[in-house]
This record gives C-alpha cells, sequence and structure tokens, in this order.
C-alpha cells in the first residue's frame, strides 16, 4: 500500500503518520525535506538581511568605510545561510541517522519525526523575528524561553545562555520524539523520556557555550584590520 507524505494533515494526526509509516510506503517525503530547509534557510537569512544583530558593524559606517561595510554585511549574510545549512541539515538529517543507528528504529521513521523536529525551530526563529521585527528591536534572549527569567535574577552570562535554549517549542520537541520514539522501540518509555530531557540538557549546555562567542565583533574586527581574538 502507498501513502503521501501531507505534512500538516499529519501534523495534528500523529498516530496516522505512524501506522502509515508501519504499513505503507510513504511518498513525497524528499519534497517536504526540501521546503523546510528552503523556508528554514529564508528565517535564517531575514534577520540578517533586515539589519537585526549587526550594530557591531555601525562603526564601519560611520567611519565612511562603506565598501567595507558592505563587504562585511554580505560575509554576514553568507556565514549565517552556511549556519544555516549546517544547523538545518544536523538536525534533520545527522539527528535522524543518529536515532536510527542507536536505537534500532528504521531511518525513514526518524527522518519524518525530525522533519517535524527541525519545522518547529524553523517555526520558533520566524516567530522570533517576527516579534522582533514587529516591536523595532531585538534582545539576546527568546521570549519562548526561560532566559528572560533568568537574566532576572542570574549574573552568570553561561547559566542564562543555557536557560535561553530551553523553550516552549524544546517541550514540543520532545513530546513529538517521545511518541515516535515509544511506538518504534521496545525500549522502557520511562527510559525513553528521561534520555530524550537529557539529550536536550545537554545540547543547550553544549549551545549556551557557543553562544558566548562573540562574532559580530570578531567579523568587525576582521574588517577593520585589527586582531581577530
Amino acid at each position: 500500500m502507498i501513502s503521501d507524505f501531507k505534512f500538516w494533515h499529519f501534523f495534528l494526526n500523529q498516530g496516522q503518520l505512524i501506522h502509515n509509516l508501519r504499513n505503507t510506503e510513504m511518498r513525497q517525503i524528499n519534497k517536504r525535506l526540501a521546503v523546510i530547509l528552503v523556508l528554514g534557510l529564508i528565517v535564517f537569512a531575514l534577520p540578517e538581511i533586515w539589519g537585526m544583530n549587526t550594530g557591531s558593524l555601525t562603526p564601519l559606517l560611520a567611519a565612511g568605510m562603506f565598501d567595507g561595510y558592505t563587504l562585511a554585511r554580505w560575509t554576514s549574510l553568507a556565514g549565517t545561510l552556511l549556519w544555516g545549512g549546517l544547523y538545518l541539515s544536523f538536525h534533520l538529517y545527522i539527528a535522524a541517522y543518529l536515532y536510527s543507528r542507536i536505537i534500532g528504529i528504521p531511518w525513514k521513521a526518524m527522518i519524518v519525526m525530525q522533519a517535524y523536529v527541525t519545522a518547529l525551530l524553523v517555526l520558533e526563529k520566524g516567530l522570533i523575528f517576527g516579534i522582533f521585527a514587529w516591536n523595532g528591536y531585538t534582545m539576546a534572549f527568546s521570549p519562548f524561553s526561560f532566559g528572560p527569567i533568568a537574566a532576572t535574577f542570574l549574573d552568570n552570562s553561561y547559566l542564562i545562555y543555557f536557560f535561553n535554549q530551553l523553550t516552549l517549542f524544546t517541550s514540543l520537541i520532545i513530546a513529538i520524539q517521545y511518541r515516535f520514539i515509544k511506538n518504534f522501540s521496545r525500549v522502557s518509555p520511562k527510559v525513553i523520556l528521561l534520555s530524550l530531557i537529557m539529550i536536550h540538557i545537554i545540547s543547550a549546555l553544549i549551545v549556551a557555550l557557543f553562544s558566548q562567542i562573540p562574532v559580530d565583533e570578531m567579523l568587525r574586527d576582521f574588517m577593520q584590520g585589527g586582531p581577530i581574538l
């Protein structure tokens, strides 16, 4: 039996999706993945095109270094697209491969699971861009995360960035992954849930570490011919 991967239809009908993955040959998966990747790159590019988080490059413009400023903006956009491509590919393909190999679940089921995970991440980033664009200013923390709350009583920037990685969308992602893995694995549901929570906590700790790297300042110093570090 053959069925089509209807992304939005199955988003609210996960049980039917899991049934179809088990009992049918599902088509149009790659087409849906391509759409997610393209939309994801657009969402990554929009804040850069809008000029968000490029304040560190303003001194170049103020100093009359128009060519340097333009080059810096294009370089920043290229870097953002490269990072976006790596980010999306990791969550879509590499994560699916790791789950498939480690847990022993069919690749197709894991790539579909990660399609929804990646789509939620893209949606979150798109909503954040929309909120910032509407209000006319940006901040370092996601309005959907615990980062703003943590910033009110914590002085440690690393911990604040860590809590910034734990969002409402993280809960939705864990719920989707839990349901998929539970239906395709014989591992205890409690072990699955605990493992997923630990994976996301460890990931948040790692991302928080990289979030402290001053990329914008490094780019500005590079364009001005100064030391990068």
